[in-house]
């Protein structure tokens, strides 16, 4: 029977290569530090069959929280000939030290290490390849940058170029609600044990250093609100000839980090492929929404020619393989999107065509029309038809509504009905005309593509901070009611526009509760006939036809687990206190307690709440809850986190609570109070 292309993947047993696992293995560093690492190896690996080596380095724990992704993946390398191994960073799961923050210069210069080490180990044939998602993402590119001579490819999943502009900080010089969020899941990771089995008798000094070190992320963060030396640091766009290393970028429309293909693809002058698919934030073959893709099947292909060296075509492949979105219903919950794969044999697209269209006061037109100032009066819960900044690739509420709800309370330029279809994939970039009432502003642009009923899905969006018209590193502050001209892009997209539908334009000055509010209410007067939008038009190619099958998900079996007391998903809920006009969002997920084999015990539970009132901005409030478990016998510890942040006109005021237990003991307490001044954010 033929698999369902949608299906969840084969759980693949046969493969070319018996493996052997070290469960826990450490990698010594020159200050002394260890690194705790688990390793999957071809059996027969060792100095008369030298093999080369996959390498993933992240904060996550190897030992619990992403074994069960680790296994579906790494013993895949392994299976077809590769040593694979998955590296706790310094100061997470059992390494030694403690995490200050993320992408540091120490992190980057403890991989250069390990990096050498793998190299030289008695099974190595001395080539590496490095890969990650997300934070993974991030460093192989920072890495590659460092230029180790023995890594030789790499594999780049959801990152970035650009730590400040294109993060989960900042968006357009505009602070991100899940900036706290980011910030607190990381304040609860730092603070879990090492496993004492493994950890050994220092493990609770380790965990003390930890504990005592844990201060919230967030405080730093916000110190730095513009784009300055501390962003500047790992964001690989202030110098892409550093990246030599063969590199493999993979993007997903429904994650945040949709950019970074198309920057690497065009600004990188190495050997290079990329490809964009649907998914969310997790790797493409177990993601939603689907296509089915077999990401690890593609990736053996990019490791087998430059780890092995072998000549099987793979970078015969089109530069850029994407995923072109057709219309579909605008619905939280999106498990598959339509559409077709295309091709591009290189980025920028040569010649690449391009439409402009003219917000004028009657709609988007082929010409500029002048016409009387559009106001848009303040409007603090514009924004509820999309409740994530990210979705997470899980099967869940975590898309976007129909928008038309928003598009109420916002400045809406349609197109007239298109004749025919229009497809784009890159960047539309918008150019607006627009004064503030206040000093600090920004302004929030999505592009819709509007059925012929009027249901409105959203395609791209991006806010842009008025005061860094200018400047990211150096704003200025706005002459209220007077009009400045900015220009900036939008996320990348690839969507087809269907025959007899709208192209809209909304413009807003708020999009909670992905973005925080300004520091007051803000009144927006726009110019029309003075603003436009660019359309990145693609034309079908040739090379579309000439696209080979993409290969269905699979991956290895997983180690046998017990799910000890029940997962719990508390639903994504939006209320609204009638009386109050306060809108508060909630949701939350408990991850119920696993067992593994060895009796280490753990789970997760996690709790959001997020309110708002439409009038005032200094209503905002944002609340993260995080209770992390461990046991093993009679052994246990707990630790709880809390963060808050609330602001107003001139602070962002942070509260940040952190306590640990052994058993029922309270061993660790500490709070954070911290009133940060605005800066023109």
């Amino acid at each position: 029977m033929t698999k369902r292309r949608n299906s969840p993947p084969t759980v693949r047993t046969d493969f070319p290569h018996r493996i052997r696992e070290v469960p826990h293995l450490w990698i010594p560093l020159a200050d002394g530090t260890r690194l705790a690492a688990r390793l999957w190896l071809p059996e027969d690996a060792g100095p008369d069959s030298r093999v080369p080596v996959v390498m993933e380095y992240i904060p996550y724990r190897k030992r619990d929280f992403t074994a069960g992704r680790d296994e579906a993946m790494h013993p895949y390398w392994a299976s077809h000939g590769y040593a694979a191994i998955r590296v706790d960073l310094r100061g997470s799961g059992e390494s030694d030290g403690v995490m200050l923050d993320e992408y540091v210069k120490q992190e980057q210069d403890d991989a250069l290490e390990v990096i050498a080490w793998l190299a030289a180990q008695p099974w190595s044939s001395g080539s590496v390849g490095m890969m990650g998602k997300s934070w993974g993402g991030f460093n192989v590119l920072q890495v590659a940058a460092r230029r180790p001579p023995a890594l030789k490819a790499i594999i780049s999943v959801y990152s970035t170029v650009d730590r400040y502009a294109d993060d989960i900080h900042f968006m357009g010089g505009c602070l991100l609600e899940s900036n706290l969020g980011w910030a607190d899941t990381m304040f609860a990771y730092n603070a879990r044990p090492p496993d004492p089995d493994l950890a050994g008798a220092g493990w609770r000094t380790r965990w003390f250093e930890r504990l005592e070190a844990g201060a919230p992320w967030v405080l730093e963060w916000l110190a730095h609100q513009h784009r300055d030396d501390f962003w500047r640091h790992g964001s690989v766009c202030e110098d892409y000839g550093a990246i030599e290393t063969p590199c493999y970028a993979v993007g997903g429309w429904s994650d945040a980090y949709t950019n970074a293909v198309f920057e690497l693809l065009a600004n990188l002058k190495g050997p290079r492929q990329g490809i964009i698919g649907p998914w969310g934030h997790q790797y493409p073959h177990q993601a939603w929404p689907k296509p089915d893709y077999g990401f690890l099947q593609d990736a053996l292909l990019w490791w087998d020619h430059w780890l092995k060296g072998e000549a099987n075509g793979v970078m015969d492949r089109p530069m850029l393989r994407a995923w072109m979105e057709d219309w579909t219903e605008p619905r939280a919950v999106q498990l598959e999107r339509p559409g077709r794969w295309v091709a591009e044999p290189a980025w920028p697209i040569p010649q690449a065509a391009s439409r402009t269209l003219h917000l004028n006061t009657d709609g988007l037109g082929d010409r500029p029309a002048a016409g009387p100032p559009l106001v848009l009066p303040p409007a603090q819960t514009v924004g509820l038809t999309c409740l994530n900044w990210c979705a997470h690739g899980d099967d869940g509420p975590e898309h976007p509504e129909d928008q038309r709800p928003d598009d109420a309370r916002s400045l809406v330029f349609d197109s007239a009905p298109l004749d025919e279809p229009l497809e784009i994939l890159g960047a539309p970039t918008i150019s607006l005309t627009v004064a503030a009432d206040r000093p600090v502003a920004m302004v929030v642009v999505r592009l819709m593509d509007v059925a012929p009923d009027g249901r409105a899905l959203r395609v791209t969006w991006s806010p842009f901070n008025l005061t860094h018209r200018d400047s990211r590193s150096r704003p200025q502050a706005l002459t209220p009611g007077e009009a400045v001209t900015v220009r900036f892009d939008l996320k990348n997209a690839g969507h087809r526009f269907p025959a007899g539908h709208r192209i809209r334009v909304a413009v807003s000055a708020s999009y909670w509760p992905i973005v925080v509010p300004s520091p007051q209410p803000v009144t927006l007067t726009v110019t029309p006939g003075e603003g436009s939008l660019d359309l990145p038009v693609r034309r079908p190619s040739a090379a579309d036809k000439r696209l080979a099958d993409l290969p269905p998900a699979e991956h290895a079996a997983l180690a046998p687990r017990r799910q000890m007391t029940p997962r719990r998903n508390r639903p994504l809920a939006v209320e609204r206190d009638v009386a109050s006009g306060r809108v508060t969002i909630r949701s939350g997920s408990d991850t119920g307690l696993v067992q593994l084999s060895d009796g280490w015990v753990f789970g997760e539970d996690s709790w959001r709440e997020l309110s708002i009132t439409d009038e005032r901005t200094d209503s905002a409030r944002s609340e993260y809850w995080t209770t992390m478990r461990f046991e093993r016998g009679d052994w246990s510890v707990r630790t709880v986190t809390r963060s808050l942040m609330t602001s107003d006109a001139t602070h962002f005021h942070i509260k940040a609570d952190l306590e640990a237990f052994e058993g029922d003991t309270p061993v660790f307490s500490r709070t954070w109070l911290r009133a940060i001044p605005r800066r023109l954010v």
